[in-house]
């Protein structure tokens, strides 16, 4: 059972008097313009990130020893507690983690131990890790949890095809791009009785027409897929559309061979990948206030680099969360060590937080969901005190 009464001991709700430094986008919550409407938007890295080169245990010796050729120089890490750094290509998003809006879960993933892709990332997005017989997503289910009126759009994805995630019976929406979203026949008075969510979500978008919405406060948003999805789903929480759940995914994280150190094929997708984020974070301003980001991929990568210098599939990985509420400027979770007798299966970095964990208090507080018995069936978080 997922007790409120926990919930706010754990997130530090109860503190009062300057007990807790609020972040940059809890100050500007008075300004913010979303009206109040608080919204999760939940980032896949598909493909297994290496969560090892991307936030670094530079402190460690046994990182540099099982990684001579691929590990990042001390002197290019981007220092967060004198212990963990930023790979440099996260450089955008540093200063976010400076002024406590962002904060980091390291050793996170998924107890099961499987290292398929298309098993780990199913596993993940239906929140029942080793259980294949569950058809839904669990932010599906999350989104019929919150008590609110039903919004045709309150849970988009800005993807081609619906994921797992989002499947279900919160009649989710899949697009991928805004300005052209529509159901053949939505005209038919016929089709609008049999699919009227589908048919009010097309009428609200056309109506709000929120592609019109230009980017604010200065951002500029790269011309790759992960900055356009995040653009436009910047644009669906300025249009005041009654979004509340937003997903979209990012590819090319396989890093098998040539994976590369502080320069290579890691690094520059990292670019690409934090320069979107920091985009939307600054389009939004104010409205951060009422939003969380939060990063996911199935499982990480092997401690130790392979003979093409690169990584193989792994077990635990790395979260990233953003946004108003976020007690950031922290690395959360116990950090297992990297020496060899600490190694999940004498290889991996060892998953000492559940990625659940994370979910269920991103979702208590951007939903209000305050029982997660049918978002995780048959699993009680441990809340990790991200949020305030």
């Amino acid at each position: 059972m997922f007790d409120r009464r926990v919930f706010l001991k754990a997130s530090g709700l109860a503190l009062v008097g300057g007990a807790l430094v609020p972040n940059v986008f809890v100050k500007m919550a008075n300004a913010s313009t979303t009206k109040g409407r608080k919204v999760l938007v939940a980032i896949f890295q598909r493909g297994a990130v290496d969560g090892l080169n991307v936030v670094v245990p530079y402190g460690e010796q046994a990182y540099y020893a099982a990684r001579p050729s691929i590990a990042i120089p001390r002197d290019r890490v981007i220092d967060l507690d004198g212990f963990f750094g930023f790979h440099p290509s996260l450089q955008p998003l540093a200063p976010y983690f400076k002024e406590k809006s962002l904060a980091v879960v390291h050793a996170a993933g998924s107890p099961d131990a499987t290292r398929s892709h298309f098993d780990a990332q199913d596993f993940m997005e239906c929140g029942t890790p080793g259980v294949k017989s569950t058809d839904d997503g669990f932010l599906a289910r999350a989104v019929m949890a919150e008590k609110s009126a039903a919004a045709p759009l309150r849970a988009v994805s800005l993807t081609p095809a619906l994921p797992r995630i989002l499947s279900g019976a919160a009649n989710a929406v899949n697009m991928t791009d805004i300005s052209r979203f529509g159901v053949r026949g939505a005209e038919s008075p016929a089709f609008a009785a049999m699919y009227g969510g589908a048919f009010e979500a097309v009428k609200i978008l056309k109506s709000a027409d929120p592609a019109k919405l230009q980017p604010d406060n200065g951002a500029a948003y790269a011309n790759n897929p992960l900055a356009g999805s995040l653009k436009q789903i910047a644009q669906l929480i300025k249009a005041n559309v009654g979004l509340e759940v937003a997903f979209t995914d990012v590819s090319g994280w396989d890093t098998h061979a040539g994976e590369g150190g502080a320069e290579g094929q890691l690094a520059n997708n990292l670019r690409n990948f934090s320069e979107a984020i920091a985009a939307f974070i600054r389009d939004l301003g104010s409205r951060m206030s009422d939003v969380v980001l939060v990063t996911m991929s199935e499982f990480g990568r092997t401690v130790h680099e392979n003979g093409n210098r690169g990584t193989d599939h792994g077990h635990a990985n790395v979260m990233l969360i953003a946004g108003g509420g976020v007690k950031g400027g922290k690395v959360y979770g116990t950090w297992p060590g990297l020496s060899e007798n600490r190694l999940y299966e004498n290889r991996d970095l060892a998953v000492t937080t559940d990625f659940r964990d994370i979910f269920a208090e991103l979702i208590a507080k951007q939903l209000g969901v305050t029982s997660m018995k049918s978002v995780f069936p048959n699993y009680v978080p441990n809340l990790r005190g991200v949020m305030a």
